[in-house]
C-alpha cells in the first residue's frame, strides 16, 4: 500500500460514513478520520469542499481530490488509480 495521506470528515450519525469506514477498514487502509461535529473548523471545511453543502463523508485524498459520500465501488476503485490498494 503507498503510504499516501487520507482524511474522511465524518459523524457518527452518519451511516453512509459508517460505511465508508468500514470499507477502508477491511481495505487495511490507513486515514485520518475528523468529527465534523466535535471541530467545527472541519464543519466549515466540509461546508466549502461541497459548495455549501454540510454531506458526508467527504474523503480527501493527498492528490488534493476529494469524493463525498462515494459508493464503495467509486471509493475502491478511486484508491486503486491511486496506486493505494
Amino acid at each position: 500500500m503507498a503510504n499516501q495521506e487520507i482524511i474522511m470528515y465524518s459523524g457518527e450519525w452518519c451511516g453512509d460514513c459508517r460505511r465508508s469506514k468500514r470499507l477502508l477498514d477491511e481495505l487495511n487502509v490507513e486515514y485520518t478520520l475528523i468529527d465534523i461535529e466535535a471541530d467545527t473548523a472541519a464543519s466549515d471545511k466540509v461546508i466549502e469542499i461541497n459548495g455549501g453543502m454540510r454531506s458526508i463523508p467527504v474523503i480527501v485524498f493527498a492528490d488534493g481530490t476529494h469524493m463525498t459520500e462515494p459508493s464503495d465501488i467509486d471509493l475502491t476503485a478511486k484508491l486503486t488509480a491511486l496506486g493505494i490498494i
